[in-house]
């Protein structure tokens, strides 16, 4: 439940969370004081109608956040308490907890000295007791704190798939599981979870009724003083009306046993949203002897997170050829599904203004097809909203085809444009910008001009260096005017650009806009910009300059 996962959250708390803030004392106490309320409303709400309007991993994780600014600033770290629950009742047996494990070695060094070993998936959803008297389902309490709860009796009465009464060994017994939201076909790996936790919580903690209740069951996951052998568990429990923990439980031996349902079970269809899976031992311990956090002999070890919260470093801003501005968050590095995440695109500057995304904002990340980091949304934003300037002045794509300092940005990726385009391999942006810093060139082909000697007071070229740069730019000279055009950047479509062969630029300036709508793919639009383009001072003082370098269909 919240409050004690948050805790529970602290020890997995990954690099990025562990990094201290570089705050003052009074600014720090200014953070805490605020995502301290800020967390007490979600946990109030949560408590008091079931949802808060936070996803649960969210929640958790900004829980954990919460409690590392306290370390870093000698605010001991509080166990949150939970809210006055009315009504509570003692469990029969308390509820133990699950330690969490992080990975496959410390699952390993934990089962190396054990026998009788179960796996289980790791159902999402929350935890309950259930308490039957005489074969009657008499009573169901809220995990609460572990030792007492709130009194579900009602509710659980209303649930279809909870037997109200049982039979044999079953008669007089205490039973604790997971009550989670049925699902058809859930596949992990590719939905999440869905929220499933706080909709259960919802539906059990609202005052009136609720339809949900119809779509809940129960994974059992123990029987205090049950049966022996988890075989005659299983079996009896799935006679008496619980059968997904028969379904849903395998013997393993090794590492490897556990490793491969825990896959399985993340990419495969499953009736429950899960986190992870479970190893338990099947002897345990009398009932008489469980206490909250003492479960020695079970352990879980959890699916990496969907998502994950990242602490934003500083704000980038870069001008595309064509003059569109792009927005890059770097982030303190964050590990999401093996792939260490150090930056991610957050779109147009219009995007970026609309998403009020500052340094030290926390940003929800999860990663895209082909593994891509996205941004969710901004999981928290700090007091301190102070924001780079963005770049200054108007950009498209008839600027910056002449060095200016304002015009940097979209100068070098226009650099960059014309190595892919002349087949300059090996000419990426650093060496363009180390070459304009030296030679400072005054448009977009000035290098055509530089000598071999020139090249090599380049600083940290040799001469080898300098002679194979010197011999790529005159190869360069032999390229296609298709080539060449398409390095000037004329916004004509690829299909339509060898129609273009044996035409020389003079001969372009004169089509008519009739001509050019023959072109494949070249229409009203396209012929607008591609006579616009021409038309243009900057670009038509750049043909003027090839001609005069006798570049093929400029020169006259």
């Amino acid at each position: 439940m919240r409050g004690i996962l948050a805790v529970l959250l602290i020890a997995l708390t990954l690099s990025a969370q562990a990094v201290c803030p570089a705050w003052s004392d009074a600014r720090a106490i200014q953070e805490i004081d605020r995502l301290q309320r800020q967390i007490d409303e979600w946990n109030d709400a949560y408590w008091q109608s079931g949802g808060s309007g936070i996803s649960d991993e969210k929640f958790d994780q900004l829980s954990a956040e919460l409690q590392q600014w306290r370390r870093c600033f000698g605010n001991p770290a509080e166990e949150p308490a939970l809210p006055d629950i009315k009504g509570e009742l003692t469990h029969p047996v308390a509820h133990t907890g699950v330690k969490k494990l992080k990975d496959s070695l410390a699952v390993s060094q934990w089962m190396h000295d054990k026998t009788d070993l179960w796996v289980q998936p790791k159902v999402d959803g929350v935890a309950i007791t259930l308490v039957y008297r005489k074969g009657v389902l008499v009573q169901a309490i809220s995990r609460g704190n572990g030792r007492a709860g709130e009194d579900w009796t009602r509710k659980a009465l209303q649930i279809p798939a909870i037997p109200k009464t049982v039979q044999g060994r079953l008669v007089d017994s205490v039973l604790q599981g997971e009550l989670f939201l049925r699902q058809e076909g859930h596949i992990q790996q590719q939905m999440g979870g869905m929220n499933a936790r706080s909709k259960v919580s919802g539906a059990m903690l609202r005052k009136s009724g609720s339809t949900l209740l119809d779509e809940l069951s129960v994974f059992i996951w123990a029987w205090p003083d049950g049966p022996a052998q988890m075989s005659e568990r299983l079996r009896l429990l799935s006679e008496a009306g619980y059968p997904l923990v028969a379904d849903y439980s395998r013997p393993v031996k090794a590492i490897s046993d556990v490793s491969t349902l825990r896959q399985h079970w993340f990419t495969s269809p499953l009736p429950f949203a899960t986190d992870g899976v479970v190893v338990r031992a099947a002897k345990e311990p009398e009932s008489r002897n469980w206490l909250p956090g003492e479960g020695n002999w079970v352990i879980a070890w959890k699916y990496p997170p969907a998502t994950q919260i990242a602490e934003v470093k500083s704000i980038e801003f870069s001008v595309g050829r064509t003059g569109k501005i792009a927005v890059v968050a770097h982030l303190v590095p964050i590990l999401l599904d093996d792939k260490q995440v150090r930056r991610v695109n957050v779109g147009s500057l219009k995007r970026w203004q609309e998403r009020d995304i500052a340094p030290g904002d926390r940003l929800n990340i999860s990663l895209a097809g082909q593994g891509i980091p996205r941004i969710d949304d901004v999981a928290w934003r700090t007091t301190d909203r102070t924001k780079p300037l963005p770049p200054q002045g108007t950009f498209d794509s008839l600027t910056c085809y002449w060095n200016t300092e304002q015009c940097q940005p979209q100068f070098l990726a226009r650099l960059v444009w014309v190595s892919q385009q002349l087949h300059l391999d090996g000419v990426g942006v650093s060496l363009w910008r180390q070459l304009n810093e030296t030679h400072h060139f005054a448009h977009l082909f000035s290098w055509l001009t530089l000598s071999e000697t020139q090249l090599q007071q380049t600083p940290g070229f040799s001469s080898d260096r300098a002679r194979q740069v010197w011999h790529k730019f005159d190869f360069a000279r032999q390229q296609p005017f298709v080539q060449w055009l398409q390095a000037m950047g004329m916004p004509l479509n690829q299909k339509a650009l060898p129609s273009l062969a044996g035409r020389t630029w003079q001969q372009l300036e004169q089509m008519k806009e009739e001509e050019w709508q023959t072109l494949p793919m070249t229409g009203k639009t396209k012929t607008s910009q591609l006579r616009r383009w021409l038309g243009d001072s900057q670009v038509s003082a750049l043909a003027q300059w090839l001609t005069e370098q006798g570049i093929a269909g400029f020169k006259n």
